[in-house]
């Protein structure tokens, strides 16, 4: 039953992952359901996601390809500084203190996605400069390192105010992104022993199934639809969390 679980929390978290962010909303809460150390689950349900954001940006690999070549690795290396660093973070942090910070993340996350839609009228119609976008990169890297939840709504606000397209492409870029940082957290988190190899396989499977239907049904469900939902499903997890806590 715990496989089942945990496979159809995958699926739908590689769905939400390649179509908004916030596949982590599922998958934390549902190892956490499953037995498992809060730190111990964010990791595994991270490197159980890696399949997810690359399929999901092998979908939209043409939409990928207007920022060029130059950018694309640029903005590759800051993710890879940025994720090492903050999987580094996770390895030296207790587990009763990411235990206790968890369900608070998971909630900033959340509130997070729900004033997406504001950041770019805060920003008053101003283009990021390119030190700002690398400066905002490094540090939701660091954050996506380190916790993983919420990090494609940073990535997709980010880029949003940084003048990279439509958002076809800022979301194929958001998944290329997520998938290169995350496989630096996940060599660290498997260095630390952090990983669980068995759930992460169940959840490898559900995630790029779901990774490859999600980036297909962001081109044909609304926006608003697909925000409304990820706000739903964070805040049912966080209460969870909390509750769990």
């Amino acid at each position: 039953m715990s496989d089942l679980l945990l496979l159809a929390a995958a699926c739908g978290a590689g769905m939400l992952n390649a179509a908004a962010g916030g596949g982590s909303f599922l998958t934390l809460p549902a190892l956490v359901a499953a037995g498992m150390p809060a730190a111990v689950a964010n990791a595994t349900g991270t490197l159980a996601l890696l399949p997810g954001y690359l399929t999901g940006a092998w979908a939209l690999r043409r939409d990928i390809a207007q920022s060029g070549p130059g950018s694309l690795a640029r903005l590759s290396g800051i993710a890879l500084a940025g994720g090492s660093a903050g999987a580094m973070l996770l390895l030296w942090t207790s587990g009763g203190v990411f235990r206790s910070v968890a369900p608070w993340l998971l909630l900033f996350a959340t509130a997070l996605f729900l004033c997406a839609p504001l950041m770019p009228r805060m920003a008053r119609g101003r283009v990021l400069s390119p030190g700002a976008t690398a400066g905002g990169l490094f540090a939701v890297s660091l954050y996506g390192g380190y916790f993983n939840g919420g990090m494609g709504i940073m990535l997709l606000a980010l880029f949003g105010m940084s003048g990279r397209g439509d958002f076809t492409a800022i979301n194929g870029l958001k998944n290329l992104l997520s998938g290169v940082l995350t496989v630096v957290a996940a060599v660290v988190y498997v260095a630390g022993g952090l990983v669980e190899w068995r759930e992460a396989g169940v959840m490898a499977v559900g995630a790029t199934v779901g990774g490859f239907a999600g980036a297909r049904l962001a081109r044909r469900v609304p926006v608003a639809v697909m925000r409304a939902a990820v706000v739903l499903v964070g805040i049912s997890m966080s209460v969870f969390m909390f509750l769990k806590t």
